[in-house]
């Protein structure tokens, strides 16, 4: 089709309307094939190609599942209270408050606060990281000849920067972010150990336990050491549920825990919010 003139390019435009792509958004997301417990209530489909980002605001309760396509993905991630971006993750807090550096089925996000921005209610895959960040730009030069978003090698904080933006956020918004799909541990002697990807087809299940919003950067961890750049696609599905009840065993896994969901609640409470 001819895209010479402005009608071509507008015909040719509108011909591409329902066309499906590998990685892309569905709009709407409930005509993506969802999870028997998403079923009719999806609110995000979204395949994220290697080398890209996404973001989105979730209500609270809403479930959020990433998963690992092809195993080479790895889903670096922020949280931000959607109207007080000023409260967002803090990975020291995660880590300290609840004596583990290994994220996993029924570990908590939280804020600077002392409050649970998510819970991480089911987990496939085992291999994330809290430790780490993401990647630079200067980094990413160094390793791969480029770093900047446009290039073959993007950084993960220079993506994180593109979707923070589009939140009304700055560089200076951005903290330390999580890692979903490429482990790390830590050695006896301090030292780490990266140890990869747990294979395709793993999945993480979040629960947004306030409204957040949600940023999303696809790259290589920086502690891989792999010379290439390798980064496959990573699906992100979101659909309509409940926030953790007090009566939820993960509620009172630990004391730790309960006191940031006790938290978390009266700071909702005080705003209205059962």
């Amino acid at each position: 089709m001819a895209t010479e003139t402005t009608y071509g390019a507008r015909d040719h435009a509108r011909a591409q309307e329902g066309s499906r792509t590998e990685a892309m958004p569905v709009v709407p997301a409930r005509e993506w094939p969802a999870p028997p417990c998403a079923a009719g209530h999806l609110v995000w489909a979204e395949t994220v190609t290697g080398g890209n980002y996404t973001h989105r605001v979730l209500a609270r309760g809403t479930e959020l599942r990433l998963t690992d396509l092809r195993g080479d993905a790895c889903a670096h991630l922020l949280l931000y209270v959607a109207d007080r971006p000023w409260e967002r993750l803090n990975v020291a807090d995660t880590v300290k408050v609840q004596w583990n550096a290994y994220l996993g089925e029924g570990r908590l996000l939280l804020s600077d606060q002392g409050r649970v921005l998510a819970s991480v209610v089911a987990d496939t895959s085992g291999r994330h990281d809290a430790l780490c960040g993401t990647s630079t730009l200067a980094r990413n030069t160094q390793r791969y000849g480029d770093g900047a978003p446009q290039s073959p090698s993007p950084a993960g904080r220079e993506l994180f920067k593109l979707a923070a933006a589009k939140n009304g956020l700055k560089p200076r918004d951005l903290p330390p972010s999580l890692s979903f799909f490429q482990g790390v541990g830590v050695r006896e002697d301090g030292t780490l150990d990266f140890t990869g990807s747990a294979g395709p087809g793993g999945s993480v299940t979040l629960r947004a336990e306030q409204d957040v919003t949600v940023l999303i950067a696809n790259v290589p961890h920086p502690a891989d050491p792999r010379p290439e750049y390798v980064s496959t696609p990573l699906e992100v599905l979101a659909w309509r549920a409940a926030p953790t009840a007090p009566d939820d065993p993960l509620w009172n896994a630990t004391p730790e825990g309960r006191r940031a969901f006790l938290n978390t609640a009266e700071f909702l409470a005080a705003r209205g919010h059962a």
